[in-house]
């Protein structure tokens, strides 16, 4: 007598319940995963998009060197908007007033009156790319400040803005708890230190979180000329360099500060004295056998900086403060966060000679500028 078949197979109910439910699953992954692919493709496609306008828009793909555009770097610095321009880059750049690198005078006298006022301010980082900013008397860096060594530095701080900002003096030797103080809004504070220490020092503000207040704006350059002169310069440019970390592209409305980016050290824009490659295509200009001398602050608030000239060597580097001796011949200097350099270079054959950080991520992300030195006409080729 033959075996019914169902008693070698019964439908289960509940197997049939899971497989319904597994086939479910994988149609599910199945959608997800072209989706993904699907997105991955138009991605890519909008970042090379982006990338092309960048080099077509930036101000240094006009007269750049060795990659002194935004484009190369701007995904890995700023994956959620690519380091975006606006279409007019290039002529915003052009129209751009440059924060002015030469060297002020020194006031007369034995004592140096320096009154600075803070404001919130809307800064322009790089063509077209607005950030809500803090900065002294307007501007970031703040005023070089040039005071001769021995001078007494009496030092007024108003606070224009809407929380309370303090100044650090890097140059002073005075109990920071009494000189460096917080100054709440609206109100004025005045010390004063004798610069005694020649070189080229930082000032910022000190307040709670110091990272967000000098990333905001809040910085500037001291310079302390020694008492004994130094070697014979023709041309004297001071220059400040910095991070800017943005929360958004500040091309619709200004980005403020991203202290996530901060921590990680991903700066979107690393510039000169606060514009990003402002001197590319504004130079800084020279004669040929002319001694041009450089002073420099590395503001951070957390990149070193490597000085470098393009095309020729630092002829004499003053290294952090120290004044009294210099090595001759330096290819590149650092400059630590919050500390300072002095620099000569003499050129004798006119052309184009970039200044840079030689940690090349900092140039594509706006650290680099030009010296011309002759009036020559043209741009660099890379």
């Amino acid at each position: 007598m033959a075996t019914p078949a169902s008693t070698y197979y019964r439908p289960d109910p509940d197997r049939g319940a899971m497989a319904k439910f597994l086939a479910l699953l994988f149609g599910i992954g199945l959608v997800i995963v072209l989706a993904l692919a699907f997105w991955a493709v138009i991605a890519a496609q909008k970042a090379r998009d982006d990338a092309h306008k960048v080099a077509n828009g930036a101000p240094a793909a006009t007269a750049s060197t060795h990659d002194m555009s935004h484009a190369s770097t701007a995904a890995a610095a700023s994956p959620s908007y690519a380091g975006l321009l606006p279409d007019n880059a290039d002529a915003l750049a052009a129209a751009h007033k440059p924060y002015p690198a030469t060297m002020p005078a020194a006031p007369p006298g034995a004592v140096a009156t320096v009154h600075l006022t803070l404001k919130d301010v809307v800064h322009e980082v790089a063509p077209g790319i607005k950030y809500s900013a803090w900065a002294f008397s307007g501007g970031a860096p703040g005023p070089v400040i040039h005071v001769r060594q021995g001078q007494t530095v009496k030092m007024t701080l108003t606070n224009g803005g809407a929380i309370p900002h303090s100044i650090d003096f890097h140059a002073a030797r005075i109990a920071p708890n009494m000189a460096f103080r917080d100054v709440n809004p609206g109100e004025s504070f005045t010390f004063s230190f004798k610069a005694d220490d020649p070189g080229v020092f930082m000032y910022h503000c000190g307040t709670k979180p110091v990272l967000m207040h000098i990333a905001n704006g809040m910085y500037g350059a001291i310079v302390v000329e020694p008492a004994r002169p130094l070697p014979h310069a023709d041309r004297e440019y001071v220059l400040v360099s910095s991070e800017w970390y943005l929360s958004s592209p500040g091309l619709d409305k200004p980005a403020s500060f991203d202290m996530a980016k901060a921590h990680q050290m991903a700066p979107d824009w690393v510039t000169w004295n606060g514009y990003a490659g402002q001197y590319v295509k504004h130079p800084l200009t020279a004669n040929p056998g002319e001694t041009v001398r450089f002073w420099v602050v590395a503001a951070g608030p957390s990149f070193d900086t490597d000085f470098h000239v393009v095309g020729t060597l630092l002829n004499r580097a003053w290294l952090d403060g120290d004044m009294t001796r210099y090595l001759r011949n330096v290819q590149t200097a650092t400059v630590p966060a919050g500390g300072g350099g002095v620099f000569d270079v003499k050129i004798d054959e006119p052309g184009l000679y970039p200044f840079v950080s030689h940690s090349f991520a900092s140039v594509d992300m706006g650290q680099a500028g030009l010296l011309n030195v002759g009036n020559v006409q043209g741009t660099m080729s890379h």
